[in-house]
């Protein structure tokens, strides 16, 4: 009886070292690509690391020398407002615009099926594909949308040359990229729904604004969390947008954080100083992503279902 009851025992001690086997190289390369190059960055951004000084690249004399200057840097706070407020702007456009169209398209017909397979095709497209599409429908001189506008006698402006209207430009080419994204996420939720709840709230009277605030939300509430919290992270990502449509202009209304630092590291040679912009932007990017998920835990926690 002793040895068949320490049989379970040896069973899952063999079987959590053959997951811890098996688990090993993928934690080597996980390792090798992601904490080396971050450790690498992080030791960059406590020097004066520039190219046009050689001879003080690796000088840790004062390690938080770039920290203070972002701090005193006018032009690096401002970046870091045109971030939040890009951000804020396309993520929640596209959670609005994704969820819309999930709930319009949730059904099982043919066409409907047809229509959700043609609203993926902008999220597989290559980031500087979309951005040179949008590049050409911003620009009037070719745009067929301005064409078409001056046609019908309401010519307007080039957005992205707009500097009230350039951020908005990119936000607006970001959501048509990636609200598949939460729409596919979406429309993947809502085929869980049960059936039950959602008869029975009929047969009590429930309007149909009624089961969506009170059946149908609660159950996609965690999904949206999840949508904002990728989207919000890649949303800092919108580098081949900004870089092909206004580089940053008109003036640097559209110059987000890593942009700036990628200009101080590629245009001008300071990389010490373009790697510590990175680290706070990956610091920031952190807490952001740990704000958001707490938020979807706590909505989460509040569901009635559990």
């Amino acid at each position: 009886m002793a040895a068949v009851a320490g049989v379970p025992g040896g069973w899952q001690r063999e079987r959590r070292h053959a997951f811890a086997w098996g688990l090993a190289p993928s934690l080597v390369v996980m390792l090798l690509i992601t904490l080396l190059p971050a450790l690498a960055l992080f030791t960059a951004s406590l020097t004066p690391l520039s190219l046009t000084d050689p001879a003080g690249t690796f000088r840790f004399d004062d390690p938080l020398v770039n920290y203070r200057q972002l701090v005193a840097d006018e032009r690096f706070t401002d970046s870091v407002g045109t971030q939040l407020k890009l951000s804020a702007a396309s993520v929640l456009l596209q959670l609005g615009v994704g969820l819309g169209l999930a709930l319009l398209l949730h059904g099982r017909a043919k066409a409907l099926g047809a229509m959700r397979t043609v609203f993926l095709i902008p999220m597989v497209l290559p980031p500087i594909v979309v951005a040179l599409i949008w590049k050409i429908m911003f620009t009037p001189d070719v745009s067929p949308l301005h064409r078409a506008l001056e046609a019908i006698g309401a010519p307007v402006r080039s957005l992205i040359a707009n500097p009230e209207t350039a951020l908005w430009a990119i936000a607006f080419a970001d959501t048509w990229q990636w609200f598949p994204f939460t729409m596919l996420m979406v429309l993947a939720a809502l085929q869980m729904i049960p059936d039950e709840p959602l008869e029975a709230a009929r047969l009590d009277g429930a309007n149909r604004w009624q089961l969506l605030r009170f059946i149908v939300f609660p159950h996609i509430r965690p999904v949206l969390a999840v949508c904002g919290l990728f989207r919000l992270i890649d949303s800092f990502k919108a580098f081949p947008l900004i870089y092909v449509l206004t580089d940053g202009g008109p003036g640097t209304v559209t110059e987000v954080s890593n942009y700036y630092g990628f200009i101080q590291a590629f245009n001008f040679s300071y990389w010490g100083y373009g790697s510590a912009i990175a680290m706070v932007i990956l610091a920031g990017v952190f807490v952001l992503s740990w704000g958001v998920g707490r938020l979807g835990w706590s909505s989460n926690s509040h569901d009635p279902r559990h």
